[in-house]
C-alpha cells in the first residue's frame, strides 16, 4: 500500500518505520527541514529503541523517504496518517491548528487528484474532530465525503520506549469509521498487527484515548497514596500493590468497569472509610481516595434528580439490596434512594425476589429498619403489581425476561441505572449515565 504520514514527531516516526517495515512504500510530510533531511539520510527524528534500525532498513530499500510537498505526497499514496501535535494550551483545551492546517492541505491536494483518498487521524483530538476535519476537506476540494474520501479515527497506544513492540502488539486497534470502504482497507493494512481490531463508531475511537490515559494517570495517583499510607504505617507498598495485582478476577478485571448507579454493600463503603481514616489518623492527604466517596454520592443524586424531572409520585423500585442474586440491604444505594424518595413525599412500590421480609436478620434488618421503617408494607414479588401502581419504574437490576410487558408501554417512565437492552427503545426512557 502507498501511504503518506503527515508529521514527523514521535508517533509519525514510528509509524513510518513500522509501516515500511510491513513493506508499505511511506511518504514522511513536514514542515520542518531538519526532519525531513534526517529521513532522507535514512535516520530517525526520535530517539526510540529499534526506530533507528527500522528507519535506515527501510530508507535503504527504498521504502521510505520524506518531503514538504504534500501536493505530491498525497496524489502518490491512497492512505494519509495526520499525526502532527496536539499540545495543550493553559486552560487545558487542546492546540488544534495543526491539525486543521493539516486538513486544509490535505483538501487542496485532494482537489488535483483523482480516486478515492483514506484520511486517518492517529493525533489525539478531541470528539468532534473527525467532523471537522471531514468538512474542512470538504470545503478545500470540492470533494464529497465517503463518497470521494474518508476520515477513520485510529487512535494510537504507544508508550515511549517500547513503541515498536506497542505497534505491533497492542492490547487492541481501534478503527471509527463511517464508511465500509475506508474500513476494509484500514482492515487490510492492520491483518497483521497481533491484536484484536475492533471497528467502532467515530465517537466512540476519539474518546478512547482520554479514558485509557486518565484512567492511567488515576492508577498511578492511587497507588502513590497508598504507598504514602504504607510508608507512615511501616508497611511494604510494594509488596501490597503486588498482591493487589494478583487479582485478575476482580482488580486487574473488566469488572466493576460498567457506567451506572453508585456502589454499596457491606464491604466497598465500609473498607474504604476505613482507608480513608487510616490516612487521616497518620495526617497524609489523599484526595483521590477521598474524593471516591463524594463521586458516589453524587451518582446517587443524580439518579434523585431524574427521577424528580419526571413531575411523577408513584414510584416503582425494581431491585432494593445492592446487587442482584443477594438480599444483603447494608449501604444499598437503592435502600438510600428509596428513604430519600420517602421523605419526599413519594409513594413507593418495590419488587425484589431475593429480599424476604421474614429473613431479614442482624445487622441486614437493623439496617433497613432505621432506613426504611416500613419496608413490609412496600416490598413485594409481584412485579405486575409494582408495574401497576406506579407512573416511574426505576431498574436497578436486570431480571430476565420480566420487561417484555412494559416495553412497549407509553404510558410508563423508565429511568434505567443499569442498562437494559430490553428496555432501550421505550418512549419514555432515562439511562442515569448514558
Amino acid at each position: 500500500m502507498k501511504i503518506s504520514i503527515f508529521g514527523l514527531g514521535y508517533v509519525g516516526c514510528v509509524g513510518l518505520g513500522c509501516l515500511a517495515e510491513k513493506g508499505h512504500q511511506v511518504i514522511g510530510v513536514d514542515v520542518v527541514k531538519n526532519k525531513i533531511d534526517l529521513v532522507n539520510n535514512g535516520k530517525p527524528t526520535i530517539i526510540e529503541k529499534d526506530v533507528d534500525d527500522l528507519i535506515y532498513d527501510n530508507w535503504r530499500k527504498g521504502r521510505i523517504y520524506a518531503t514538504e510537498n504534500y501536493v505530491k505526497a498525497v496524489e502518490a499514496t491512497e492512505v494519509s496518517f495526520i499525526c502532527v501535535g496536539t499540545p495543550s494550551g493553559v486552560n487545558g483545551h487542546l492546540d488544534m491548528s495543526y491539525v486543521d492546517r493539516t486538513a486544509e492541505n490535505i483538501g487542496k491536494a485532494l482537489a488535483q487528484k483523482s480516486g478515492f483518498h483514506v484520511v486517518v487521524i492517529r493525533s489525539t483530538v478531541l470528539p468532534g474532530t473527525n467532523k471537522n476535519i471531514g468538512e474542512i476537506i470538504e470545503k478545500e476540494s470540492g470533494r464529497i465525503l465517503n463518497q470521494d474520501f474518508a476520515i477513520i479515527s485510529n487512535p494510537e497506544f504507544l508508550r515511549e520506549g517500547t513503541a515498536v513492540k506497542d505497534y505491533y502488539n497492542p492490547a487492541v486497534t481501534v478503527i471509527g469509521s463511517e464508511c465500509d470502504i475506508a474500513t476494509a482497507k484500514m482492515l487490510e493494512l492492520y491483518e497483521n498487527v497481533t491484536a484484536p481490531t475492533i471497528v467502532t463508531s467515530i465517537n466512540v475511537a476519539e474518546l478512547i484515548k482520554y479514558v485509557n490515559n486518565s484512567f492511567h494517570a488515576l492508577k498511578i495517583t492511587f497507588a502513590n497514596e497508598v504507598g504514602n499510607i504504607c510508608k507512615k504505617l511501616g508497611i511494604d507498598s510494594h509488596e501490597v500493590m503486588e498482591l493487589f495485582c494478583k487479582d485478575d478476577q476482580l482488580n486487574i478485571s473488566p469488572y466493576y468497569f460498567k457506567p451506572g448507579f453508585a456502589y454499596g454493600g457491606s464491604c466497598l463503603p465500609k473498607d474504604l472509610r476505613g482507608l480513608k481514616t487510616m490516612a487521616h489518623d497518620n495526617y497524609i492527604s489523599s484526595p483521590v481516595i477521598e474524593a471516591i466517596e463524594v463521586s458516589n454520592s453524587q451518582q446517587k443524586e443524580i439518579a434523585y434528580s431524574i427521577i424528580e424531572s419526571t413531575r411523577k409520585k408513584h414510584i416503582g423500585i425494581i431491585g432494593l439490596s445492592f446487587k442482584k442474586g443477594t438480599d444483603d440491604l447494608r449501604y444499598s444505594p437503592s435502600v438510600e434512594l428509596c428513604e430519600k424518595l420517602l421523605g419526599k413525599g413519594y409513594q413507593l412500590a418495590i419488587y425484589d425476589p431475593n429480599v424476604n421480609m421474614t429473613k431479614l436478620s442482624g445487622t441486614n434488618k437493623d439496617y433497613v429498619d432505621l432506613h426504611i421503617p416500613h419496608l413490609s408494607e412496600l416490598i413485594t414479588n409481584d412485579f405486575t403489581y409494582v408495574v401497576d401502581n406506579s407512573e416511574v419504574l426505576v431498574v436497578s437490576q436486570n431480571y430476565k425476561g420480566i420487561f417484555s410487558d412494559i416495553r412497549e408501554d407509553p404510558q410508563k417512565i423508565i429511568v434505567d441505572l443499569v442498562k437494559i437492552k430490553a428496555l432501550r427503545n421505550h418512549p419514555n426512557y432515562h439511562g442515569i449515565c448514558w
